[in-house]
């Protein structure tokens, strides 16, 4: 046996450790979902205006992309473990007040304060365990794990939070993670290792802060909302000069001596690559889920809880992909294994998308079923990439850039479900339109008809004055851009997977390359 690979293996403490790290991941992949349920009752009890309720529910989001990139540094240069108990004491913190704020301003900086501190969890957790686990196999398990918190997170928040609205008000669900939050602070010290970059010098740039907060934020808030207003004046300029100022950024760091985002990483070209799949992976993800979620609600009538539970054999998908990786790369390179699962994503993207245009509401149905099981292989399918992407990420990166390193590839993820909600989003509302322009509105009136042709949300609010045909027709039209967006997501997935055989071909299954 080599002696070398026998003392890069991790022992208990790590593995400890890793599910230590688990928790606060689950954390705010919960806290990203959780106030989806209780939007009604936070209006009725704040007072809170759409305008308002929007930014409780969006403004954590929203700073959590637009400060990783900032604390993923940040950990390189204090000390990753520091940050990470300095972000989850101050995530309790901010979770206490938000869930019992007496006005919507106070539950805004409450929530935006909960987002600045899950930016400093989520690349502190992921570079932790690149100095935890040093050997490759290793560390692409303890990424699997990391990568299954994060989406078991996401799927269960309204569900949890479904089942704390039974029985207490809109802010106890903000409560739920409290319990892993202190139990990180009491063992954390204990079974994680801290670890700083050695070399780092003088202070952190805060021009590049500004500008590196300020660009994500407006493209993401851009992106965003063009999925929900179109693309308006106002998201599309927030877009363009989110742009302009990230390339103003991305200059800045080339003249310093100690930038705040290391560009030199990006020569490495499984570094580059695995950023790029991530990105183009969560692009369908986000988009995909996104459409999925509102067919279930708006075509087939479930309340969003019962959608909840209807979405859990498709996350399951995912974290079995998830969970395949590390086995799966002991018999094949990343790029192969990677193009493999989404050779299956495409079989289940091209299977939905044959029998969404169904617009089956009967649970029972095969169409319905047939439905669920090309979701469910679509994202099994897209799994291992999402932790074959993170773990190349991480593992290309020099060990004192890894904070850095992880912020990106957790930013590239933010970047590609934003993106992927506006653009799948956008592409089946136009279908939606088109295919109800030849809808027969004899009889009905003008405004109700205009809002139905313009979108199902419209339809549905209508229903009582535009009749159940034309319900069902809106229901059908929907249904139609569902699958289109599925179809086009099947062939963007053979490209991606043709890239990633030619992009990752020298990568072997230990990570080296």
């Amino acid at each position: 046996m080599n002696p070398q690979a026998t003392e890069d293996r991790a022992g208990a403490r790590a593995w400890l450790g890793l599910a230590v790290l688990a928790l606060p991941t689950l954390l705010v992949g919960i806290n990203t979902t959780v106030l989806f349920l209780a939007q009604p009752e936070l209006s009725a009890e704040l007072g809170a205006n759409e305008a308002q309720r929007l930014w409780i529910t969006d403004i954590y989001g929203f700073l959590i992309a637009g400060f990783l990139i900032t604390m993923g540094t940040l950990g390189d240069r204090i000390g990753r473990r520091r940050l990470l108990l300095i972000g989850a004491a101050t995530f309790s913190l901010a979770s206490v007040l938000a869930a019992f704020s007496p006005t919507p301003e106070l539950a805004i900086v409450t929530r935006g304060l909960m987002g600045v501190a899950g930016a400093t969890i989520m690349p502190s957790t992921l570079s932790l365990i690149r100095s935890m686990f040093h050997d490759p196999r290793q560390r692409t398990s303890a990424i699997a794990v990391w990568a299954t918190s994060l989406s078991v997170g996401i799927a269960l928040g309204p569900l949890l939070s479904g089942a704390m609205l039974q029985f207490f008000w809109w802010g106890s669900t903000l409560l739920i993670g409290l319990p892993f939050l202190i139990l990180l602070l009491a063992v954390g010290p204990i079974l994680l290792p801290e670890y700083r970059d050695p070399t780092v010098r003088g202070s952190i740039d805060l021009l590049s802060v500004a500008l590196s907060l300020v660009s994500v934020l407006a493209v993401i808030y851009g992106i965003k909302h063009a999925a929900t207003d179109g693309l308006t004046l106002s998201t599309v300029a927030s877009a363009v000069a989110g742009v302009v100022i990230g390339v103003i950024f991305l200059r800045r760091q080339h003249r310093l001596d100690d930038p705040l985002l290391d560009l030199t990483m990006f020569r490495d070209r499984a570094f580059s690559a695995a950023l790029s799949l991530i990105v183009l992976v969560l692009f369908v993800f986000g988009g995909i889920q996104f459409l999925f979620s509102i067919y279930l609600q708006q075509v087939v009538g479930f309340s969003p809880m019962w959608s909840g539970i209807w979405m859990a054999p498709s996350a399951a998908g995912l974290l079995v992909g998830s969970l395949l990786a590390p086995s799966l790369v002991r018999w094949a390179r990343p790029g192969v294994v990677a193009a493999g699962g989404l050779v299956l994503s495409v079989g289940g993207l091209g299977l939905m998308s044959q029998v969404a245009t169904a617009g089956e509401t009967d649970t029972s149905s095969p169409s319905f079923l047939l439905l669920q099981l090309g979701v469910t292989l679509a994202f099994l399918g897209m799994g291992p990439s999402m932790v074959l992407g993170a773990d190349l990420v991480v593992g290309s990166a020099p060990q004192e850039k890894a904070g850095s390193a992880s912020a990106m590839e957790e930013t590239a993820a933010e970047f590609g479900v934003a993106t992927g909600i506006a653009v799948l989003g956008s592409v089946g509302a136009v279908l939606y339109r088109g295919w109800m322009s030849g809808a027969d509105v004899e009889g009905v009136p003008e405004e109700a008809s205009r809002r139905a042709v313009e979108s199902l949300d419209g339809a549905l609010a209508e229903a009582d004055v535009i009749g159940p045909e034309l319900v069902h027709r809106a229901q059908e039209a929907f249904a139609q851009g569902f699958a289109w967006a599925g179809l086009g997501s099947a062939f963007l997935f053979v490209l991606v997977a043709v890239g990633a055989v030619l992009f990752l071909r020298n990568v072997s299954s230990d990570g080296g390359h």
